[in-house]
């Protein structure tokens, strides 16, 4: 069972991990590996539901600021909506929530952000969102070219991003705070991105979608999901972002991590990587 959330010092900030729930999928999402090997990677990796995708959003206190990186589903299609309940359990209103960072623009990352009636559910916080990814969901010669799913979702990013428009920021490489700083990770979407907190020597990248499947993508790089928006550049950039976290020894976070909300990457191209998570 996934823990609603656990936590991580990374110098002056503490990081929570906040379950917002569990989508209901299905390895057939899945591309460049056949079902039965799938399958196997995850029940020798202790997964009892194969398919499923578990969605996190992380939480940063420190310096003075509460900062939320995504927003879960928010029971869209009766799907997550735990990310609320758990704030409140943590004893952290919604509207102490001053800064909301988005990796991208996905329904189980921004669902999360508005209210039943449409209006902005975290009323005191700025939202940072990267220039591309704003710029592709607005797009509309782009869209019209688009899947039906696609476009179901340019609607939701529409609204929610006039509902936050006062507060809105477009960023690419800006820096949040001193010791936060977005990084492009392009590929999952136009304009995916993580967030690296380097404080007092510490480091941690919370790289969003870089992988949904992380037994799965992590032993096999090359393996894509449906929900690519450019499956090849979302392989080179996880390739890429691998081999610099496991040389480096930074410690990440992902959304859709498991048990493990955070860890480290192991391995080499070669013969495969694998998270060995960091405990409380």
């Amino acid at each position: 069972m996934v823990k609603h959330f656990s936590s991580q010092r990374v110098g002056h900030y503490l990081v929570t991990a906040i379950s917002d729930g569990t989508m209901k999928a299905s390895l057939t999402l899945l591309s460049g590996i056949d079902i039965p090997s799938a399958e196997s990677i995850q029940a020798q990796s202790g997964i009892d539901v194969p398919g499923d995708i578990h969605i996190y959003c992380y939480l940063i206190r420190g310096e003075g600021r509460t900062i939320l990186i995504d927003s879960g589903m928010g029971a869209v299609n009766h799907i997550g909506g735990e990310l609320q309940p758990n704030l409140l359990a943590l004893g952290v209103n919604p509207d102490a929530i001053d800064t909301l960072l988005l990796t991208h623009c996905h329904p189980d990352h921004i669902g999360g952000l508005l209210t039943a009636n449409g209006q902005p559910a975290f009323v005191n916080a700025q939202l940072y969102l990267s220039t591309a990814e704003a710029a592709f969901w607005r797009d509309d010669e782009k869209l019209e070219t688009a899947n039906e799913r696609t476009q179901r979702n340019a609607l939701l990013v529409r609204r929610t991003l006039e509902a936050y428009r006062p507060n809105l920021h477009l960023i690419e490489q800006d820096r949040i705070t001193a010791d936060i700083h977005a990084i492009p990770l392009p590929g999952h979407t136009q304009g995916h991105t993580g967030y690296l907190i380097d404080s007092c020597d510490e480091r941690l990248l919370i790289w969003g979608d870089i992988v949904h499947y992380p037994h799965i993508q992590l032993a096999r790089p090359d393996v894509s999901i449906s929900f690519d928006n450019d499956p090849a550049l979302a392989e080179a950039t996880r390739k890429a972002i691998l081999e610099q976290v496991s040389r480096d020894k930074t410690r990440v976070a992902g959304m859709h991590f498991g048990a493990s909300a955070f860890g480290y990457i192991e391995g080499d191209a070669h013969s495969g990587y694998l998270l060995r998570p960091k405990t409380d």
